[in-house]
């Protein structure tokens, strides 16, 4: 493949640039295991997320910045091959997921470097472009695609797209701590036959309920599967916090099923909305650990499209 097309010149420097965005998800509103034993997820888009700036240049190796972002070193070196582009360039991240949290924060990075290094190789970033360059990386949420959808987040490949709901917030809680996802997802799971029929169920229930947009629906799945991953993951607020949703007349409860969160899912359209969202801040509040509040990210916020080159 022949070099990419340099687009800007400065003096002894040619440069091409190009920067591009990835949301995070908070947890899953479904993770499990299938009859067939693929583990599977649904991914709960949400408005934080990273962004990635990428330059090329002849000379050097690739840089990132911070530093201790290995994995979209590795995958910036990968393209740059792909491409058969000589020298290397600079990865900036900037990110506002934490991290260790459940919040795909790793996977948020990958995409948007896929995106923004792409964008300036010329190769493919369709989500099952990005799907190829994460691949060898690591499991990988399925932030790569708009909306909420079904994914085998081991192989990297995408089950099937559900579409979208209306706006929802999320007032959670962080029990403390760090989880390293990659090493969570190897531990062995035994599902016997009977939950792996459930979780086939709920995955159904899930993608009736967000294609008929019922919120009411989705957050009925969200709280079955944060109390089904309590064998593997616990978290010590959940109860809790189902008993305030049932109080406050929430969908229900999602989880970050690999990592320290759970919360509250609030229909963000409802009327009284800013006073429900004021009494689930305060209840929460009560519970140990900290308090944040996260957003469902519009469909064109998790587009493939979002890149700039130039």
């Amino acid at each position: 493949m022949t070099e990419p097309a340099l687009v800007a010149r400065r003096t002894g420097v040619d440069l091409t640039e190009g920067s591009a965005a990835a949301c995070g998800t908070f947890g899953e509103l479904l993770q499990g295991v299938l009859p067939d034993g693929t583990g599977f997820l649904a991914t709960f888009p949400i408005t934080h997320g990273t962004r990635a700036w990428f330059r090329y240049h002849r000379d050097g190796p690739p840089r990132v910045y911070p530093a201790h972002k290995t994995k979209s070193l590795r995958l910036t070196r990968a393209m740059l091959a792909a491409a058969g582009a000589h020298g290397g360039g600079s990865l900036v991240l900037d990110s506002d997921l934490l991290v260790g949290k459940g919040l795909a924060s790793s996977s948020a990075d990958l995409v948007a470097t896929a995106r923004a290094v792409g964008s300036v190789l010329a190769l493919d970033t369709s989500p099952a472009g990005i799907e190829h360059w994460l691949r060898p990386i690591e499991p990988t949420d399925g932030v790569m695609h708009p909306g909420i959808v079904l994914f085998d987040h081991r192989a990297v490949r995408l089950r099937d797209r559900l579409g979208t709901l209306p706006p929802a917030t999320v007032v959670a809680v962080d029990e403390g701590g760090l989880l390293d996802t990659v090493a969570h997802n190897r531990w062995p799971r035994r599902v016997p036959p009977w939950l792996a029929a459930e979780y086939a169920a709920l995955a159904e229930d899930l993608t009736a309920a967000v294609r008929r947009q019922d919120l009411a629906a989705v957050g009925a799945v969200a709280t079955r599967s944060a109390r089904l991953n309590q064998q593997w993951l616990p978290k010590r607020n959940l109860e809790a916090l189902v008993r305030i949703a049932d109080a406050l007349g929430a969908p229900g409860v999602v989880c970050t099923h690999s990592g320290t969160m759970a919360g509250l899912l609030l229909d963000a359209t409802a009327p009284g909305h800013p006073g429900t969202l004021a009494a689930a801040r305060s209840a929460c509040a009560r519970l140990p650990g900290t308090l944040s509040v996260y957003r469902s990210a519009a469909p064109s916020a998790t587009s493939p499209g979002s890149t700039h080159a130039s």
